[in-house]
């Protein structure tokens, strides 16, 4: 097991080194909502993953007019973790050195062990909120108490007043709230055994460090939609390109293009996030994607009808890079709208904190800003809607790493996926007038 010689968390210079300089404690990302892989905070600004290089390298080699609709890619940094008597982890990224970390994808996926307990994880939360997964070794985890898998650093130094809820099966609110997105503390927790059960042979990671697309925002809300028809890779073996058809055919990603991997709105009625996960997306109908999609815009008050109009013009606009991108696949990839949950008309607003901490919000108080700043925007002012491609593992294109399949023209499941989300839309605008 690495033991970091230095825990302190700080921002390290150019010639920082492990033994010499303070690393970055990495805290969970509280707002990750989709994926498998754990988003961890390396700042305000920088959200951190596990290194895989083909997305690395496609993220290096993207054509500039599509990185307006992906996150800006910072670069490398290794990870090493610290144990301690009880049982608890702690991550702390220093300057990436080569040759010196491994990135994740270094043996072929049937050699990768599965993700194993931790003897403090064998406690379960009785809300029912989550599926099992389908592959045995992770079954036993999706439902555990966030208690279970926090360490104290975690707890004292990254969290959110305002709590999160999650649904469940039967759409009734489970009694437990939170102050995580549940499926950023599941993912961080299968990350952290992973890299525990691991630890004999390997010391260093390499993460990728990735812009933080949500910083702008006071009250992330945020839609992670796994967008195309199709989503294995070329490289897939015959068992999990199988696996990934079955997913597709008995879900919306084959009717249109597009499933919910994910979602977190927030409240102005209760002051706290609602949260749906990826089990809950596979198994909508048209109108259950449809049904999800309006869930996403309501604040639990009103259905935010000024978020069309921005939000359309943000997927034409992607639509129309993506047509000029031939032999481009994007294959797994997820798709991220974001918009902000604050509405100034309900005079309640939350102030962002240095550590991303949220200031928790008394619904029959508004809050008054701190700095001085107006929190009312002017009435003609268009909201902020941001929309991101994430998650390119299992993305190609030609002449890209000497990769054997050569695909002609746009990648059509994704394009087929755009317009069902913007025709839903649309029509959502315009019953809603």
């Amino acid at each position: 097991m690495c033991v970091c010689q230095t825990m302190e968390v700080g921002k390290y210079g150019k010639n920082a080194t492990r033994s010499g300089d303070r690393g970055v404690l990495l805290e969970p990302f509280i707002h990750q909502v989709g994926g498998h892989s754990s988003m961890m905070r390396y700042d305000d600004h920088t959200v951190c993953k596990p290194l895989i290089t083909r997305e690395q390298r496609f993220y290096e080699s993207l054509p500039p007019e599509m990185k307006e609709f992906t996150p800006e890619y910072k670069g490398v940094v290794s990870v090493c973790f610290e144990g301690d008597s009880d049982g608890y982890i702690n991550l702390v990224a220093y300057p990436y050195v080569e040759n010196e970390a491994v990135e994740q994808d270094d043996m072929p996926e049937r050699d990768q062990p599965r993700r194993k307990h931790s003897r403090r994880s064998l406690h379960r939360s009785s809300s029912g909120t989550e599926h099992k997964e389908e592959r045995p070794g992770l079954a036993s985890d999706s439902t555990e108490s966030i208690q279970e898998t926090k360490s104290p650093r975690v707890e004292l130094h990254i969290h959110s007043d305002v709590p999160f809820q999650m649904l469940d099966g039967n759409s009734g609110l489970s009694s437990e709230k939170i102050s995580y997105n549940p499926w950023s503390l599941r993912c961080h927790k299968q990350q952290l055994s992973r890299m525990r059960s691991e630890s004999k042979d390997r010391k260093l990671y390499k993460f990728l460090l990735l812009e933080n697309v949500v910083h702008h925002f006071r009250l992330p809300c945020v839609l992670d939609l796994k967008m195309g028809t199709r989503q294995h890779g070329d490289d897939a073996s015959e068992e999990k390109a199988a696996r990934q058809m079955k997913k597709c055919e008995q879900s919306t990603s084959a009717t249109l293009g597009v499933r919910v991997c994910g979602m977190q709105v927030y409240q102005l009625d209760t002051g706290h996030y609602l949260c749906r996960n990826k089990y809950y997306g596979r198994g909508l109908s048209i109108e259950g994607f449809r049904n999800a999609l309006y869930q996403y815009l309501h604040n639990g008050i009103e259905l935010r009808k000024d978020l069309f109009e921005p939000i359309l013009t943000k997927l034409r606009s992607l639509k129309a890079v993506l047509e000029r991108q031939a032999s481009y696949r994007f294959y797994s990839s997820s798709l991220l709208i974001i918009y902000d949950g604050k509405d100034s008309r309900a005079g309640t607003f939350v102030e962002r904190r240095p550590e991303m901490r949220l200031k928790r919000v008394d619904s029959s108080v508004p809050e008054s800003p701190q700095d001085g700043s107006s929190t009312e925007p002017s009435s003609s002012a268009q909201p902020k809607v941001d929309v991101r491609m994430i998650d390119f593992a299992h993305s190609t294109f030609k002449g890209f790493r000497d990769d054997p399949t050569v695909h002609d023209g746009p990648d059509m499941g994704y394009m087929f996926g755009l317009e069902s989300l913007i025709n839903i839309m649309e029509q959502m605008r315009e019953e809603n007038q």
